[in-house]
């Protein structure tokens, strides 16, 4: 493919990915509207408790908070949901639609022990977040610094002032509410709260109904008096004005103190539509920046490695046509004059060092790769929107696991093709790539989740959890990539060109190491995802809403592109100079970029992460960076790997040497 039509490609899905992000309702928000009409009773749900400051979830209930009179409950929960740290519980909090209510009385809780003041304080020290959600849609809390109103999910547990510790007692919703359209609603895919299919329909109605468009909170922190608290009973009415004040506060926190809750709830007719209910959540900051300076560096890098990948390709052309053009007689005597890439025409396709290994990394790598493209692919359609909580881990873990026979038949073709169509040991290499991820990711899954364990986190994968993964790679994957083995077995392989002599040629002593070369290989592949990864991991790691997965799909592909590019250039460099041993430097070649990924993780951990407190944190905040920098490794080995590897075999094919 020439670079003029890779460019076009690449404009084209850009524009593609552009209509995605700005067309209005192009994605699918995970439930259906609910209706509610006026006076029914909307249910606020809780989450875990989550902190910038330590990365680590904990219940809502572990907090000396009020509880619903019917008692705790676990709303239906996703394996994605769950590896996440989410716990989805029923609250107190209740309201009646389009009806206001102020001054509700919540509860008054017991006089706190020492242990509950000690961890409330604690958690207002490391300032834990309180997550909210009604109809699916997370709380979100505005406030003005500077001039610039900046948005919140959640609102804070308390703050400290002055020594002393103020908890966020009182709290002012407001609900923003739009007539219901009927008209409006189609093909609208039930994954989160609903699961059902509402089909295309112009019906209209005039009963009356409402859909909750928008769900904010101001927290406030007011002394309540309790001796006016006597007779009033849970969803009474305070007896005298409470004065919500978000810069004030006034509940202060004492040991043997009781803590007084209360709440008002403002029903808020909006203009804003069902299908844009997000659009407050999908605003991110500095919008020009992560736009403009993603497009910037798809066009430079692309045109960049285009214009090599030319330039190299014509050279190659231009060798081999000029060596045929030759008589026989001057091809023999050039073969006595062979120099460079021409000169390991025997050891090309040596046997590598370990090569069972090499052939289970390259067909972890496709795996992690195809599931890596379909996930995101789908991701930009929207079919794993914000709203649907915990899908996109979930659909992960799915492609993954089915992947398998993918993987399989990846090992053991490349494994008989380098043994010459020798089927011996196809079972090993089967089960091997099984486990080969997997195992490395339940390791560091479980260092996790034993630190986890011991903070008493809700972040912890509950052990039942454990039992569904295991059943999921033993018993799925594992028979799927045994599957694909077999299937290997049965199909044809791809046979060398060129004999292999018995004693291997010496490989020139070299000026430059060429793993040097390797290594810096890395910093191409790299310059087209560092500006993605700060959002990305500002996503994960400071809770904002990450949802440009169309721009994230151009840049998959700008990276599969420039990975393999990038191996291939440097193979044939390390060819050039008599080097055969290209199997392993072609795969770390592209793999590389993983190196400097980790090592903007630990810069991103010093300077953007400056408040993460603990060895807990820390080690948490490495151990999934481990985790991801481990699959790049292997999805962006593999990439260059096959790419050298055909590149290899097709050179080779095209010379005539005896």
């Amino acid at each position: 493919m020439g670079f003029s039509n890779l460019f076009k490609i690449l404009i084209l899905v850009s524009v593609s990915c552009m209509i995605f992000e700005i067309v209005d309702g192009y994605y699918l928000p995970g439930s259906f509207p609910h209706r509610y009409f006026v006076g029914d009773q909307l249910s606020v749900k809780v989450n875990s408790l989550t902190s910038i400051d330590t990365e680590i979830p904990y219940g809502y209930y572990t907090l000396p908070f009020c509880k619903p009179l019917e008692g705790i409950k676990d709303s239906a929960e996703n394996l994605g949901e769950l590896l996440m740290g989410d716990r989805i519980e029923n609250s107190p909090y209740r309201f009646q639609m389009y009806k206001n209510e102020s001054e509700i009385f919540l509860c008054k809780t017991n006089p706190l022990s020492g242990e509950e003041f000690k961890t409330l304080t604690k958690r207002i020290d490391e300032m834990y977040q309180v997550n909210l959600n009604l109809d699916n849609l997370p709380a979100i809390r505005y406030m003005e610094k500077d001039g610039f109103f900046l948005r919140w999910t959640g609102y804070p547990v308390g703050v400290k002032v002055q020594d002393v510790y103020y908890v966020f007692n009182h709290l002012k919703f407001t609900v923003l509410v739009h007539k219901y359209e009927h008209e409006n609603v189609a093909g609208v895919i039930g994954t989160g709260d609903g699961a059902e299919l509402i089909t295309p329909t112009n019906e209209t109605t005039t009963d009356d109904g409402y859909v909750v468009v928008g769900f904010e909170v101001v927290p406030c922190s007011v002394n309540h008096d309790i001796n006016k608290l006597k007779n009033v009973k849970t969803y009474g009415k305070y007896p005298s004005p409470i004065k919500c004040d978000p810069v004030s506060v006034g509940m202060g926190l004492k040991e043997g103190k009781p803590v007084t809750y209360s709440y008002e709830v403002l029903f808020v007719m909006s203009d804003i539509k069902w299908p844009s209910r997000w659009d407050a959540y999908l605003k991110m900051e500095g919008a020009k920046v992560h736009w403009f300076s993603i497009l910037n560096s798809l066009m430079v890098i692309t045109f960049l490695a285009g214009i090599v990948l030319v330039i190299f390709l014509r050279t190659i052309r231009r060798d081999l046509a000029r060596y045929e053009e030759l008589d026989k007689e001057a091809q023999a005597h050039m073969n006595e004059e062979l120099s460079g890439w021409k000169l390991v025409v025997n050891d090309v396709f040596r046997s590598p060092n370990n090569p069972q290994l090499l052939c289970i990394m390259v067909a972890d790598g496709c795996r992690i790769l195809v599931m890596g493209v379909a996930l995101i692919f789908f991701a930009a359609l929207g079919f794993m929107s914000p709203a649907s909580r915990g899908t996109l881990l979930t659909g992960m873990l799915v492609f993954y696991v089915l992947l398998g026979i993918v993987a399989g038949y990846i090992a053991v073709w490349l494994w008989r093709t380098l043994g010459n169509g020798e089927k011996r040991g196809w079972f090993s290499v089967s089960w091997r790539v099984a486990c080969f991820f997997p195992g490395i990711s339940f390791s560091i899954l479980i260092i996790i989740n034993s630190l986890l364990w011991g903070s008493g986190s809700t972040g912890a994968i509950p052990f039942t959890t454990f039992l569904v993964l295991i059943l999921l790679w033993f018993g799925i994957s594992l028979p799927l990539t045994l599957i694909g083995g077999f299937m290997a077995t049965k199909a044809p392989y791809l046979e060398f060109p060129v004999r292999t002599n018995q004693i291997a040629r010496e490989i020139p002593a070299q000026k430059c190491p060429s793993w040097i070369l390797v290594l810096g290989a890395g910093t191409l592949p790299f310059g087209t995802l560092f500006i993605e990864l700060f959002f990305i991991m500002s996503s994960i790691w400071l809770g904002r809403v990450y949802y440009v997965f169309g721009f994230l799909f151009v840049v998959l592909i700008l990276l599969v592109t420039v990975c393999a590019e990038v191996s291939l250039v440097l193979t044939y460099m390390n060819l050039c100079v008599e080097d055969w041993k290209w199997w392993w430097k072609s795969f770390f070649a592209s793999g590389s970029v993983a190196l400097y990924i980790f090592l903007y993780s630990i810069n991103y951990l010093v300077f953007d992460l400056k408040s993460l407190s603990g060895p807990v944190s820390a080690m948490l905040y490495l151990g999934y960076s481990l985790f991801m920098v481990i699959a790049i490794m292997l999805a962006t080995g593999a990439v260059g790997f096959l790419t050298s590897f055909f590149f290899v075999h097709r050179l080779f094919s095209s010379v005539k040497i005896d």
